[in-house]
């Protein structure tokens, strides 16, 4: 299902198609992408069928959401490849079973689409989108570290608010937020 359309971008729900599942492989398997996931579990895939393993997990923590929270596949729509994903949810609490009422957008591309700014352009949108539900205000939490992923919460127009350990098991994280009227 298509959740978004941007100008160079496709948002849909990640698929249990082959190709769909071999991406998530690629993209997941690389340690050049989960070493910025922090304490995620089961990464870096190391098999091919875990991609299968991991979009069940997308699609149990999102089951509740209907179309307004996942984990989406972003698609060049030029030329259908995904580039990555983007994900817009509620944080999971210090016991990281318990999501709390904070709202998080991210993004994880594939290396070889860093650089493009597919990740402003899809997380510009699906904020544009969340605020207009009455959401007041989007975290990005990132890695300490994780400069590339810093820029785009800037470019974002989100602000650093400093690190915190709120979310995901107490994990030290950069912090940033973007409020429905900045």
């Amino acid at each position: 299902m298509t959740v978004l359309i941007t100008e160079r971008l496709l948002l849909r729900d990640w698929t249990d198609s082959p190709a769909d599942l071999d991406r998530i492989f690629d993209i997941y398997s690389r340690d050049e992408v989960v070493r910025w996931l922090g304490v995620a579990s089961g990464l870096p895939l190391t098999e091919p069928a875990q991609a299968a393993d991991r979009l069940a997990f997308w699609r149990d923590r999102h089951a509740d959401h209907g179309d307004r929270y996942g984990t989406w596949a972003m698609q060049e729509r030029r030329t259908g490849l995904v580039v990555g994903s983007l994900l817009l949810k509620p944080l999971p609490g210090p016991d990281e079973s318990v999501p709390t009422d904070d709202i998080e957008v991210g993004w994880h591309l594939h290396p070889d689409s860093w650089g493009h700014g597919y990740a402003t352009e899809a997380a510009r949108a699906v904020l544009a989108r969340e605020f207009a539900t009455g959401t007041r205000e989007v975290y990005a939490v990132v890695s300490p570290g994780n400069e590339p992923s810093m820029a785009v919460a800037r470019r974002l127009g989100m602000t650093h608010v400093g690190q915190r350990t709120d979310w995901y098991g107490g994990e030290l994280l950069e912090t940033f937020v973007r409020r429905a009227d900045d």
